[in-house]
């Protein structure tokens, strides 16, 4: 990103984009083009902020400028008082609910300035469209090292070393589950990613696919690696649109550069990944259920033992993670 003099970052989260962030978008790309300032400003749809009741958010780097519930009409304003005249407009400013103070830096905001974004450190920053701004912020550098420095062994180690439990609510031990399924002998394994998200009101799987699917799909490697897998599957509800178009981008420029496939990165190991669509039944978030699902049966749990470890997608060894679960692991890598 260093290449512009400066960055406007548009929400392109689900709720903002129903809000008109599309068309902000397509306004800031035109006066600019009017001031000619296009080779000196680059404009970017990211993922979402996660502030969605502020929506759409527009956030201008490097000063770290964050305006709220911009519309298609305040882009004139931002770009000539803003970007020409160096005036923020104040109006536009998050403003605080008890000081009443027009705050334009994220870092004075209550509801930001005590997260430590792990899962969500790429979401509202990059476009998440452009395998690229993913690879400036180290993507993939995990896969890359796993492939080439760390065994399998070491890897799951280092999964366990941190702590990981799983993120989508059982709390079960990451590490532990990989070494049950690395341990399973079979001639076919598979890494599975629940993006099912039954819980009403629940959206943090759908914005981590939505704003940096990157993030999943390198996580899913690694996991292919570690157990002896060469297919990954995500199985995502059908009600999450922008988060399949996405995958599905992501999918097809990891293929692209070699980061899925065959022979990944000159190494001899194959994954690929494939998507699976689910109806949206609650019950479909449990990992046999899921795993019923996606053969094609009626989604119903069943009891374990066996587990999917042993006995998973088509009677195979399976590890079933969900999505922020995966987005941690290139960090701790």
């Amino acid at each position: 990103m260093a290449e512009y003099n400066m960055h406007i970052l548009v929400c392109g989260g689900t709720g903002c984009k129903a809000s008109q962030s599309e068309l902000i978008k397509s306004n800031f790309k035109t006066r600019l083009n009017e001031f000619g300032l296009s080779d000196e400003i680059q404009v970017i749809m990211t993922g979402c902020f996660g502030f969605c009741e502020k929506g759409p958010i527009v956030k201008i780097l490097p000063d770290n400028t964050f305006y709220t519930q911009v519309t298609p009409e305040d882009v004139s304003e931002i770009v000539e008082e803003h970007i020409i005249k160096g005036r923020k407009v104040e109006r536009l400013l998050y403003k605080d609910p008890e000081s009443k103070e027009h705050i334009s830096d994220t870092k004075g905001m209550d509801f930001y300035k005590k997260q430590i974004r792990i899962a969500l450190r790429n979401c509202g920053f990059i476009n998440p469209e452009n395998i690229d701004e993913y690879i400036g912020r180290d993507g993939y550098a995990a896969l890359g090292t796993c492939l080439s420095e760390i065994t399998p062994d070491e890897v799951i180690r280092m999964i366990k070393d941190s702590g990981l439990r799983g993120r989508g609510g059982g709390g079960f031990p990451t590490g532990l589950k990989w070494e049950l399924t690395r341990k399973s002998v079979a001639d076919q394994k598979y890494v599975v990613c629940n993006a099912d998200e039954g819980d009403p009101g629940a959206f943090m799987d759908r914005s981590i696919l939505e704003g940096d699917p990157h993030s999943v799909l390198e996580a899913m490697a690694i996991c292919g690696y570690c157990i002896g897998a060469d297919k990954g599957l995500v199985y995502i509800r059908a009600e999450y649109p922008l988060a399949i178009e996405r995958l599905k981008i992501a999918i097809k420029q990891a293929r692209e550069y070699g980061l899925l496939g065959d022979d990944i990165l000159g190494t001899g190991f194959n994954f690929d990944v494939e998507i699976r669509y689910g109806a949206g039944a609650f019950v479909c978030g449990e990992e046999t259920a899921l795993i019923h699902s996606m053969e094609g049966k009626r989604g119903e749990p069943t009891v374990k033992p066996p587990f999917p470890a042993e006995k998973g997608y088509n009677g195979k060894p399976t590890n079933v993670n969900n999505v922020e679960t995966f987005a941690n692991i290139p960090v701790i890598i």
